[in-house]
């Protein structure tokens, strides 16, 4: 992309708004590019929480799955059933936790769903077309 310079005298100003606008489109499709990036790379952090939240599930169910087992088999043990049940299900159930905060991590990095370095690239990138439109609004007045 061009920088199109004030001191160009050979360009007529409906080539300079030309330009102007070919090189706005440009930058703005750029910037939508950017945004997609961004939302593709959120949404797959968010794909990988949401798995994360499922295997947690699944896990914990595991968890409920060795309780009743546990209760069952361990009346044949010399420990408690009661005892040898509630640890295996806490421990499991631990597990469970534990990838329940990683996939909560993973879901937050995702969220919220919005660019934000492309919307910020493009507040700064519009600022500026003012900025230098201001200036050429400054000099075609000083100009006879």
């Amino acid at each position: 992309m061009g920088v199109v310079t004030l001191h160009q005298t050979d360009a007529s100003m409906g080539e300079l708004v030309s330009r102007l606008s070919e090189e706005m489109s440009s930058l703005v499709r750029g910037e939508l590019e950017l945004a997609r990036l961004e939302l593709t790379e959120k949404a797959k952090h968010t794909g990988k929480g949401a798995g994360a939240f499922g295997a947690a599930g699944l896990v914990a169910l595991y968890g409920v799955g060795a309780l009743i087992a546990t209760a069952i088999l361990a009346l044949a043990l010399v420990m408690d059933a009661w005892l040898a049940a509630l640890l295996v299900g806490v421990v499991l159930l631990a597990i469970a936790g534990g990838i329940a905060v990683f996939g909560k991590k993973q879901v937050s990095e995702g969220v919220p769903m919005k660019p934000e370095r492309a919307t910020e690239n493009l507040r700064r990138d519009v600022e500026a077309v003012r900025h230098h439109r201001r200036a050429e609004d400054r000099i075609a007045r000083r100009t006879p």
